[in-house]
């Protein structure tokens, strides 16, 4: 009996013993397996957002705080190597994650289908005057060898900023605040943007500025106080470097532009002016006293346009300083273009006119030229032909050079055409290469010119009644 009872007893707890046997090896397979890192190559994470913004305008020494969620899609546990600012020390940046606040994480783990917080912290000193406005880094993630970035963005204090934004109706910038334009800025149908003396607008790399059809834009800088267009990063090797941004656009249709003492550098493109089937009686733009320099392509692109301009400089241009297509009327007097571009190939003179363009399909588009003057102006650069007339048959193409100085391989007998020029005569810049275009001593451009109704030069130097050609009068140093 005691052995049948025995028997009898055991059997359960043999039962049982025999299914945890039975079972353990896949409760513990499950549990290593939910343990186990996945280390396959390749594997990526996912994150709340591709660009932390810190939208804020900031008055003061202080930091702006925000949040980023970091993903682990996969099932398995996958362990991030590195979460690092890629700024490093000298970063405006620092993170904190899971309470710690570092520069950079090592070996964090992160569960199968699980998430992590992470607080970027950024640090702006308003005093800094050589700050950017806007602050760029980013948060680097190394994951079984692959690399994914989050980049990170501040916009700096005393600023306005403008995010890929509309502006509709009269507003006006004043000088108190910079203005910043992240992506783009349009100006919509009957609306006037007019900014005021000193004021300076920065632009993010790739951004623009658009004035649409009825839309007016009224730049007024003045002698001590210019407004400046120009890209963001204000540290001294973004000073003189090309293409930071991509240009100011008046498209077809807007109108009555005006645009006196101002900068405009360091773009794709300085102005894009396009006025197909607008009237011939109201220029598209008048601008005066202005510089346009250092860009990687054109320095003024005008298609079938008007434009009335006197003392302005462009300088510096991968592309035309001044190019013309489709006709239009233009009248420039003292105007200066200096081109040394030496940062890649130009090949294309620094004008150029020409009464027709190309349609998307490649087919020749005329447009009549009904003037194109240029007076008591220099037109020089380091190429040998520095002037090209591209003109269609049949089409009307009218242009004239009236006391200037040019460099170019054209023949300029034709007295109605080339009025008393000094032809291929180096006009002795001060510093070309610096963007100095004012005349040295021994210029030839000195005193070329005729009272052309532009009694004071760009610096607001008196002509008298015998004016250098160019926008700068020589002043005895």
């Amino acid at each position: 009996m005691h052995f049948q009872f025995s028997t009898m007893s055991t059997r359960p707890t043999v039962f049982i013993f025999l299914v945890v046997i039975f079972l353990f090896p896949l409760i513990n397979l499950s549990c290593r397996k939910k343990d186990k890192v996945d280390s396959t190559p390749g594997l990526r994470l996912a994150f709340s957002t591709d660009t932390v913004y810190f939208d804020t305008v900031f008055t003061s020494v202080g930091s702006v705080t925000r949040r980023l969620i970091v993903y682990n899609p996969n099932p398995g546990k996958v362990v991030v190597s590195s979460i690092r600012l890629a700024g490093g020390a000298p970063s405006n940046y620092r993170i904190n994650i899971s309470g710690d606040p570092s520069l950079e994480a090592t070996d964090v783990e992160l569960p199968g289908n699980d998430s992590l917080f992470i607080f970027v912290r950024v640090n702006v000193n308003p005093n800094n005057q050589n700050a950017p406005f806007v602050l760029s880094d980013s948060l680097q993630f190394t994951t079984n060898g692959t690399l994914q970035q989050v980049k990170l963005v501040a916009w700096g204090q005393n600023a306005l900023f403008y995010k890929r934004s509309h502006i509709q109706g009269n507003v006006t910038w004043d000088s108190l605040r910079a203005h910043v334009i992240y992506g783009f800025l349009s100006i919509g149908d009957a609306s006037t943007l007019t900014i005021m003396p000193g004021t300076k607008v920065y632009f993010h790399k790739g951004a623009y500025l658009e004035i649409r059809k009825g839309a007016s834009l009224k730049v007024a800088g003045n002698l001590d106080h210019p407004v400046r267009f120009q890209g963001d990063r204000l540290d001294p090797f973004y000073r003189d470097l090309p293409g930071q941004w991509n240009g100011i656009y008046l498209e077809q249709g807007s109108r009555d532009h005006e645009i006196n003492y101002a900068i405009i550098k360091n773009g794709s493109v300085g102005l894009v002016v396009d006025s197909l089937g607008s009237s011939p009686s109201v220029p598209m733009l008048k601008l005066d006293n202005t510089i346009i320099q250092n860009m990687i392509s054109d320095g003024i692109f005008a298609s079938g346009s008007d434009i009335l301009s006197t003392n302005c400089v462009i300088g510096n241009c991968a592309g035309a300083a001044l190019n013309i297509v489709l006709g239009g009327s233009y009248d420039f007097r003292q105007l200066t273009i200096g081109n040394w571009w030496s940062s890649s190939v130009r090949n294309i003179p620094s004008l150029w006119l020409s009464n027709y363009t190309y349609d998307t399909l490649g087919n020749k588009v005329s447009g009549s030229l009904v003037k194109a003057y240029f007076g008591n102006s220099v037109i020089y650069g380091a190429e040998e032909n520095e002037i090209q007339l591209d003109s269609l048959a049949g089409t009307p193409f009218n242009f004239s050079f009236d006391h200037s100085l040019l460099k170019t391989k054209m023949n300029t007998s034709n007295p109605s055409r080339f009025i008393s020029c000094t032809v291929n005569k180096d006009p002795l810049f001060v510093d070309a290469q610096h963007f100095d275009y004012r005349l040295d001593t021994l210029s030839p451009a000195i005193g070329k010119g005729i009272p052309m109704g532009v009694p004071l030069d760009i610096k607001g130097i008196e002509r008298g009644a015998a004016p250098d050609a160019g926008a700068y009068q020589f002043v005895k140093r």
